[in-house]
């Protein structure tokens, strides 16, 4: 599905798929591969959404 804007009600569905993945701890680039989208269009998506990015590099 890459290459086509997502507009209107599929992409409020999307979007709430990718905060909801983020959230429960995938990674960016795990939602990507998920909802079908590039790691740009699953951040910016899960930016939309009003979720706070992780900090990279896991726990320590």
């Amino acid at each position: 599905m890459t290459g086509r804007p997502i507009t209107g009600s599929t992409r409020i569905r999307t979007r709430q798929r990718a905060a909801q993945l983020y959230m429960e701890g995938c990674t960016i680039t795990s939602v990507a591969r998920q909802i079908g989208y590039s790691y740009g269009t699953a951040r910016t998506l899960i930016l939309e959404a009003g979720v706070r990015i992780r900090r990279r590099g896991g726990a320590r």
